[in-house]
């Protein structure tokens, strides 16, 4: 069993990481080998799997929240509609970034686990993904993406942690994880863990974020779903 240490964990380092050419992405090694695995498997089906983002380090995940907070980057509610934080208090700003996005060192693409996944032959020439609910739904442009995962992503390791709304980070079908290395990499990253990687960090709303993070740690982090024996079991890989 693979286990992260604490800088690992909070995406303080990268020596946990390796850099992929083709497709070109950051993964950690068993992440990587069964990514590749999957990405074959589809490639045979007519799908052509890559990255849209794989892992972020703590100093980029720190650079996107506090570009939300401070207004930088758009905020958007629950459906995604943008909202307007110049009427909103600090702890809603905060839980409306929360709703799609990780406080730094909390975030499970500092594992190199995590692989926000497009088909790169379903988008029409010059067209990027947005990464939305609509795009993985029945009409949507990666609904046979979705599908295709639902079916075989689990053979190879991989599930959805954010498969529905559990109160916490919003569905995410594009979100993947390697089952065998991040099951324990979510029991290691408990809340002393991430409140070192936070103590003297440039953390905006710091003063809402500090006196709830048991919660937040509760719901934005632990309340995720669980993967399936399948997924842990990643019976395609050992063939």
């Amino acid at each position: 069993m693979t286990v992260l240490e604490p800088e690992q964990l909070t995406g303080r380092t990268r020596t946990h990481v390796h850099e992929l050419e083709a497709p070109r992405c950051t993964l950690q090694a068993q992440t990587a080998h069964a990514f590749l695995a999957l990405r074959s498997a589809a490639a045979a089906d007519g799908l052509d799997l890559v990255a849209a983002s794989s892992f972020r380090d703590f100093d980029r995940q720190l650079a996107i929240w506090n570009d939300k907070y401070r207004g930088r980057r758009p905020l958007l509610d629950a459906f995604g509609e943008r909202l307007d934080p110049a009427l909103m208090t600090p702890n809603q700003i905060v839980h409306a970034i929360l709703h799609w996005s990780a406080l730094p060192g909390a975030s499970r693409h500092h594992w190199g686990t995590e692989v926000d996944l497009i088909d790169r032959k379903a988008l029409s020439a010059g067209k990027q993904a947005q990464l939305v609910p609509a795009e993985y739904a029945a009409d949507g442009v990666f609904a046979r993406l979705h599908g295709w995962l639902s079916q075989h992503a689990e053979s190879y390791g991989f599930f959805r942690p954010y498969d529905w709304d559990r109160g916490g980070v919003q569905p995410e079908p594009w979100h993947l994880s390697f089952a065998p290395v991040s099951g324990p990499a979510l029991s290691a990253l408990s809340v002393a863990v991430l409140a070192e990687a936070l103590r003297g960090v440039d953390l905006a709303g710091a003063e809402v974020i500090w006196p709830q993070l048991d919660d937040i740690h509760a719901r934005y982090v632990r309340t995720v779903a669980a993967p399936s024996a399948l997924a842990l079991a990643a019976p395609r890989l050992a063939l």
